[in-house]
């Protein structure tokens, strides 16, 4: 990919000229804290929606709808480049560097014990003590804490699989309704790709994992879209091709039944998908109803799942004071990357360098929407720097929690930039955080960005499908890379010798955010609910 390159965005935006201008609308009470329901989407690259990629070889109109209606970042960026750290970070607000301090794997098997440690605040507790029922369903990924019949915390892996006694595990202690959610419904990680298959309902198992699974009992679209399905221990029912309308039921039965009990109450549902993660498979429903092979047919599937939950808000009377958040954990898979190109010329990527676990902002650059018809105007799109750790101070902001020093160390309010209290021109943010695979960090401040190691930080170019993006390195001898975006958004120019002065900088920025704990402001303020403009309908 050249130098020349950029990244266009286009919306079918509805006018919004006079919503800066807001009179209280009747239908909603200015007090009443909102719902929120985020949609939060595995391998999903910046270049995987079409309102973010005008070139897609495929639409997603419901996803462009909710962006129509809301708020699109254009400089979004997921906490990590794999699963677990950035599930972490959604939950916490913080880095993985803060719990581990180094970086943090992926969880397969019975592996534990969970990222998010006693004494983290999260972002179900946090909203929990403003009065909200919550509830997470589909995929949790962020470490649980299993035990053998000796008592003994087991790791990860095919084997160990069967050696969890569930009765002494059960109920979970570091689950979802152990860290702020009053209803769950998940896998403990990939859904479609472990040594261990699990449906895990408020803490305890629904059914034991005791016979393997044998990935030829599955459809394998285009011959190779199957692939990374684990022949790991499953239960006797287990759905792997309906991964994700299952959760979604699970999610609306949750919405409905609490909307039906306490109308009054307001409620948290995330709903973390298995699309677009390997392996590839669509509901039967889906196949084939796009020109781009089964992936295509895989964010199609998505798209309807977000256009589900947009018009079941609507059905229950509760869509203007509801906010809706898309968001990914990390870019595009590898081999998803590679076969998109070649076979539908279709960059998941979105014209950025790198791909899933890279450092480069292919690897962490994603899509980010927001969606509140009574709060956030229309047909907005923003170039703030933001990432998703940001969702926590945000909704803090929406909900009036002020939020402790050591909690949510890394997260910043993003709520003026959303109801466009925030001037264009000046950032929320002076930094950024990310992490790549191995741990290793990646910081920007405007359009500078250094990566704090050579080469992608995560996958290996050297051969294979993988050599034909081989970038000529300008600067082999050194130890980081430094790019300017707004000039090098491919990241081509390793200006890491160039710039000395620049790179010193950022180094000794990184460092201090390293060691002081945080990235985030002291003393954060919430807006609080009352002090936020209705959109006059």
């Amino acid at each position: 990919m050249s130098s020349s390159l950029f990244v266009f965005v286009t919306l079918v935006a509805f006018s919004v000229s006079g919503c800066t201008s807001v009179a209280l609308a009747e239908s909603v009470d200015p007090h009443a804290l909102p719902n929120v329901v985020i949609i939060y989407t595995d391998d999903l690259g910046y270049g995987d929606v079409s309102c973010y990629n005008a070139d897609a070889k495929y639409e997603t109109p419901r996803i462009d709808q909710m962006a129509a209606e809301g708020i699109l970042f254009t400089d979004a960026h997921s906490p990590s480049t794999i699963c677990s750290p950035s599930r972490y970070g959604l939950f916490s607000g913080q880095q993985i560097y803060r719990s581990t301090g180094r970086g943090g794997g992926a969880f397969e098997g019975p592996s534990g014990p969970s990222y998010l440690k006693p004494g983290t605040l999260t972002l179900g507790q946090m909203l929990q003590a403003k009065g909200y029922r919550t509830g997470v369903f589909g995929k949790w990924h962020v470490g649980l804490t299993w035990l053998d019949k000796d008592g003994k915390r087991l790791g990860g892996g095919f084997e160990n699989s069967l050696l969890i006694d569930y009765e002494k595990s059960t109920p979970l202690i570091d689950g979802p309704n152990a860290r702020g959610f009053d209803e769950s419904f998940i896998t403990p990680n990939c859904p479609n790709t472990d040594p261990l298959y699990l449906y895990i309902h408020n803490g305890m198992v629904v059914e034991p994992a005791d016979r393997r699974h044998k990935r030829d009992t599955l459809p394998n679209p285009g011959g190779k879209w199957r692939w990374d399905n684990d022949e790991g221990w499953r239960p006797p029912h287990y759905d792997f091709v309906g991964a994700d309308q299952l959760f979604y039921r699970k999610m609306k039965s949750f919405i409905t039944s609490h909307h039906k009990a306490q109308p009054q109450t307001p409620f948290l549902a995330v709903l973390s998908t298995q699309i677009c993660h390997a392996p590839v498979l669509p509901s039967p429903e889906f196949n084939d109803v796009t020109d781009a092979g089964p992936r295509g047919d895989f964010a199609a599937e998505l798209d309807s799942i977000v256009g589900k939950t947009l018009d079941l808000l609507k059905e229950i009377d509760i869509d203007d004071n509801t906010i809706v958040l898309f968001n990914s954990d990390n870019g595009p898979e590898t081999l998803h990357t590679v076969w998109m190109r070649q076979d539908h010329n279709h960059d998941a990527a979105g014209g950025w360098r790198g791909m899933k676990r890279d450092g480069w902002e292919g690897g962490h650059r994603v899509p980010f929407i927001a969606r509140w018809p009574s709060r956030i105007p229309a047909g907005r799109v923003s170039d703030q720097m933001t990432n998703t750790t940001d969702i926590m101070a945000t909704l803090a902001s929406v909900v009036g929690y002020k939020l402790p020093n050591d909690q949510a160390t890394d997260s910043f309010d993003m709520l003026p930039v959303m109801i466009g209290t925030q001037a264009a021109d000046e950032s929320v943010r002076p930094h950024l955080l990310t992490q790549s695979f191995r741990g290793e960090f990646q910081i920007r401040v405007d359009d500078w960005k250094y990566l704090d190691h050579q080469g992608s930080g995560g996958n290996n170019y050297d051969n294979g499908n993988m050599a034909q993006y081989v970038l000529p390195e300008q600067a082999p001898h050194s130890k980081g890379q430094l790019y300017h975006l707004a000039n090098d958004p491919g990241e081509t120019t390793n200006l890491y010798f160039k710039e000395q002065q620049r790179r010193e900088a950022m180094q000794s920025l990184l460092k201090e955010l390293k060691e002081s704990g945080r990235s985030a402001p002291l003393n954060r303020v919430p807006i609080g609910i009352g002090n936020i403009p209705i959109i006059q309908n």
